[in-house]
Formats: C-alpha cells, sequence, structure tokens
C-alpha cells in the first residue's frame, strides 16, 4: 500500500537507493535515517508523519539485520545494551506520541540542525573511541547511565529519527567509554528497540505507507548486511569520511530548500 500515492520511476529509483545507501551507513557509523528520511519526505503528497513511521518500518528492517550481524562478530555486552534497548524501547513510543503534534514545517530545521550538529562533532573528535575503557566502577551507575541514554534517544528518535544510531555511538563512547567497534555493536540493538518503539504507535494510527516502507525496507537491509560486514572487516576510517561527504552534501541540500521554500 502507498497511501493513495502515485510514485514514478525516478522516484522509486531514488527511494531504493536512499534505503540502500542508508541501511550500510547506519550499519557503520549510524545515522542511516540522514539519507533516508530526507528521501522520504521528497515524495510528492506524503505527510511529515508518514515519511517518519514508513521510515521506521524501513530502517527496522535494516538494524535488526546489522544487529545480529555485529551480534555474531563482535560479541556486544549485553548486560548494558538490553536494559539500554528497553529504555529506548519506552522513550520511542512516547517520542512517537510527540511527533504526531508537531507542524509539517518544523522538520526541516529540526533536521537540519541535528546534521550541523552531527558533522561539527565528527569533524572536532577524530580519535575517540579506539580504545574500551569503560566509565564508573560500580555496574549500578554504568547501567543507570546506559538506561538514561537509551531513554532520551529513544523519545529523540520517536519525535524525528535521523542521526539516533550515530547519537548512539557518540553516547556508548563519550559517556560510557566503549570503543568504536561495540559501540556500534550496542547501538545496533538499542536502534531496534527504538524503532520498534515508534512503529508501536505508529501502526494503529495507520500512518506507515507499507508498500513504500517494505520496498525500501529490503533496499535499507542489503545495505546493512554489507555495512555491518566492512565494519567489522575495515574499521571506520574509510566510512567515516563517506559519511562526513554524505552529511556535508545534505546539509546543502535541506539548507537550500529551507532557503528556497522561505
Amino acid at each position: 500500500m502507498t497511501g493513495g500515492l502515485t510514485l514514478d520511476a525516478g522516484t522509486v529509483a531514488l527511494l531504493l537507493l536512499a534505503g540502500l545507501a542508508a541501511g550500510w551507513i547506519d550499519a557503520v557509523v549510524g545515522g542511516g535515517g540522514l539519507i533516508q528520511l530526507p528521501a522520504l519526505l521528497l515524495v510528492p503528497g506524503m505527510t511529515p508523519v508518514q515519511a517518519l513511521a514508513t521510515n521506521k518500518l524501513a530502517g527496522i528492517m535494516g538494524t535488526s539485520v546489522s544487529a545480529v550481524t555485529f551480534y555474531r562478530r563482535v560479541a556486544p555486552d549485553l548486560r548494558t545494551a538490553l536494559p539500554m534497548a528497553g529504555a529506548a524501547l519506552a522513550g520511542g513510543i512516547g517520542g512517537a506520541v510527540l511527533a504526531s503534534r508537531i507542524p509539517a514545517g518544523a522538520f526541516t530545521p529540526i533536521i537540519l540542525v541535528v546534521l550541523v550538529g552531527v558533522l561539527v562533532f565528527t569533524l572536532l573528535r577524530p580519535t575517540l573511541g579506539t580504545s574500551t575503557s569503560l566509565r564508573w566502577a560500580g555496574r549500578r551507575r554504568h547501567l543507570v547511565a546506559a538506561a538514561g541514554i537509551g531513554a532520551a534517544i529513544g523519545a529523540y528518535d520517536g519525535v524525528l529519527g535521523p542521526g539516533t544510531g550515530t547519537f548512539l555511538v557518540i553516547c556508548c563512547v563519550s559517556v560510557l567509554g566503549y570503543a568504536f567497534l561495540p559501540a556500534s555493536a550496542i547501538a545496533k540493538i538499542v536502534n531496534v528497540a527504538t524503532n520498534l518503539g515508534a512503529l508501536v504507535f505508529f501502526v494503529p494510527h495507520g500512518a506507515v505507507l507499507w508498500g513504500i516502507g517494505l520496498a525500501v525496507g529490503v533496499a535499507n537491509l542489503l545495505g546493512a548486511y554489507l555495512g555491518a560486514r566492512m565494519a567489522i572487516a575495515r574499521g571506520s576510517a574509510f566510512v567515516r569520511i563517506v559519511f562526513v561527504v554524505v552529511v556535508g552534501v545534505l546539509i546543502l541540500r535541506l539548507g537550500w530548500n529551507l532557503v528556497d521554500s522561505g
């Protein structure tokens, strides 16, 4: 089902390419929604809430595959990942409720601000996360911090979403003290929960465009599988360069759209 929208071949090709690239980037460094959601927002007739909901459906297909791949090859710390995911699930539901109340015109500037923030942080911290050095000796404080991060980022993911995977990685590295690769593995498990939490709200309200979401999701799934394997095999140096370039292009594109519409 496409919600009554008519898509030409060029739009379908763009969405599938965006899904593939988003899955790949999301699996490696997070932030695939920075590509996928803006692409969905460009579809004529699709409302922002429909784009958010459909993005969650496509995203959960890819994050599930990358989470399983990382789990099998990296063995992330489930004592951190599972409480964090539980809090993120609750946060995602609450965020999705708020998303339905955000004015349509607010989405583009919010995404633009998020993109700029992610780009600046990435450029300023090139060596962060080279090794694991967990913070706080007591597991209770560590888990409280992990749950707090999960709830906050889960709420953000439900409200908007782009950059969620990147924010999770950044928090796992800079706040909890994980190295980049295990942080990425934990982020994938938590990201599945945030997407699921949002879908718990969006599906009963009929916001998901299933035909578009499943098609983009298959492309996202393939990209996620390839990206997860590449992240494990090659590390983050090459993908970091690609990520900075992609985010920079999206900032220019959305910034132009904002200026042009004003």
